[in-house]
């Protein structure tokens, strides 16, 4: 369960950084040489537009999912060494009083 919830959210972080990019890189290469993104006509550079901010937008969903994996990951970690803590202080107590 806890090495799932680490491997799905660095592959969510992984996809969220990568399409990041890649929205970006399309957006710059779409640029000419005054600087402005060229788009074959008005419809094509509204629908455009809009699909790349939702894919950053599900990117950046998919990081902060990722990051608040990563905070439960952590915290399963530190509660389950607290347990095993208390299961060998709980051990060592009943040891010692059978001495």
């Amino acid at each position: 369960m806890i090495t799932t919830t680490l491997i799905i959210a660095i592959i969510f972080l992984f996809i969220g950084i990568a399409l990041i990019y890649w929205i970006n890189r399309r957006k710059f290469y779409r640029r000419n040489v005054a600087g402005l993104e060229g788009f074959s006509s008005f419809e094509a550079s509204v629908f455009i537009r809009f699909i790349e901010r939702l894919g950053k937008w599900l990117a950046y969903t998919l990081i902060l999912f990722s990051v608040l994996l990563f905070l439960l990951y952590n915290s399963e970690k530190k509660r389950i060494v607290r347990q095993e803590h208390k299961t060998e202080i709980k051990s060592n107590r009943s040891t010692t009083k059978n001495n």
